[in-house]
């Protein structure tokens, strides 16, 4: 969703005569787009804008004016205290307010220290100007799209309610006509974007709530769009008609990444998930019932207060029993304010790093047999740009796994199939076959 949010600023500035640059050194405004999630998120921002202050000081003596900006979760979570840490700093905008970059910027050059972390009562994908045509057809073959921000969870770790708000969903009518013109200039691949994607109800083309399921529908009908993805679901939030949409519609891969966390029921009512392992192994049942050949995906937190080793066993036995494609995991972090922050019984690190270690090798051995299991099988790929070596180009399966074949630039913006010989890493490697579509 950053990756999202960063190139709708960039679009924004662009209407005023920016241009995005390779190098900061280049920039006359540089804006960190923060994240909250990940550990000593704050910290590392601060470390950063410490390197920066040198290259702004810098710039200064040599008599040309850089501003910097803070922008994200990070600059919602700590706001004005971002300029009492760091003076370098001229702005720090939230998340919801990115709209209003330009206005800020402008501002900032007369009054440094200006601020926007507010949650506005405009949408702001109203106010963001569409971006040019070149700009949109470097975006490449695969594009996302916000679709849903936001969650009403309150996961007892989790600090994306405070800093994104409460979940709002866009109008279908603005999704589907921002992925036309995706589509016009090339892009074959969409991931919707969402805190709780599936949790999605906007208003639909007829003024009634859509579910997500029949927005997946909708944009399923837009021509040359082979392609649709989405993260992150709630298991709360995923329904049979979902579920459907993955048997009955091509377009729409077969991936779900599907968040649990933990395999301890004791655990999962501590973080305030609001269902149990066994609800969400049924929905894992129900899921490769409607699609058998769907890759699982998931997050784990380890180490979260009061884990016991029997419940991280659980979530072993969990991870077991699943058989995922590939997972990602995490040491338990506090987030100042969120109420997991707050209770007495934190793991220590040395078992969190202990159990951390475990449980990465369990995913890493169920993803290196998924990736293997597709030697000899010959699968769909849409090629997306030029490999690591000369005279490859590089794609995704439809199980978003990376693959590299030797073939010609040509291809890349279209699909083929192609024969799947050997894993290396992360990556697998095959044999083009037959470009899609094109006769023997």
């Amino acid at each position: 969703m950053n990756t999202y949010d960063a190139t709708r600023m960039i679009d924004v500035m662009a209407a005023e005569g920016f241009e995005e640059t390779g190098t900061m050194e280049d920039a006359d405004l540089i804006i960190l787009n923060t994240c909250h999630i990940r550990e000593r998120a704050s910290e590392k921002i601060f470390s950063e804008l410490g390197k920066i202050r040198v290259l702004k000081d810098d710039q200064a003596a040599r008599g040309r004016s850089v501003m910097v900006g803070v922008a994200g979760c990070v600059a919602q979570a700590e706001g004005k205290e971002i300029f009492r840490r760091q003076k370098t700093v001229d702005l720090v905008v939230g998340p919801q307010s990115y709209h209003h970059l330009a206005a800020l910027v402008e501002q900032a050059k007369s009054t440094p220290g200006v601020t926007d972390t507010e949650f506005p009562l405009e949408d702001k994908f109203d106010h963001l100007a569409a971006p040019s045509e070149d700009k949109t057809r470097s975006r490449g073959i695969s594009a996302f799209v916000t679709v849903q921000e936001g969650c009403d969870k309150f996961c007892t770790f989790c600090v994306v309610p405070y800093t994104r708000g409460a979940e709002v969903s866009r109008p279908a009518v603005k999704i589907i006509n921002e992925i036309r013109g995706l589509v016009e200039a090339g892009v074959r691949e969409v991931t919707f974007l969402g805190q709780n994607v599936n949790g999605y109800h906007g208003e639909g083309p007829n003024g009634e709530a859509l579910t997500f399921a029949q927005l997946l529908e909708e944009v399923a009908k837009i021509p040359d769009l082979p392609r649709i993805r989405y993260m992150t679901s709630h298991p709360n939030d995923m329904d049979d008609d979902l579920l459907r949409v993955h048997a009955d519609i091509p377009a729409v891969m077969p991936f779900l990444h599907l968040p649990v966390q933990s395999g301890s029921d004791r655990i999962l009512a501590k973080m305030n998930r609001g269902h149990t392992a066994a609800f969400y192994l049924d929905l894992i049942e129900n899921s490769r019932a409607a699609r058998p050949d769907i890759a699982l995906s998931s997050d784990f937190i380890v180490g979260f207060p009061g884990e016991t080793e029997e419940d991280f066993q659980a979530t072993l036995d969990l991870i077991q029993r699943v058989n995922f494609a590939m997972t990602y995991f995490f040491k338990y972090s506090p987030r100042p304010g969120t109420p997991a922050s707050d209770m007495a019984d934190q793991v220590s690190e040395e078992i969190k790093s202990e159990r951390l270690a475990r449980l990465q090798a369990l995913v890493d051995e169920q993803r290196h047999a998924y990736n293997r299991s597709k030697i000899g099988q010959t699968l769909d790929v849409l090629f997306e740009k030029a490999g690591r070596y000369e005279g490859q180009i590089a794609g995704k399966t439809p199980y978003w796994q990376a693959v590299q074949v030797n073939g010609p630039k040509s291809l890349i913006g279209s699909s083929a199939k192609v024969m799947i010989t050997d894993v290396r890493g992360n990556s697998l490697f095959g044999q083009l076959i037959q470009p899609i579509g094109v006769a023997e």
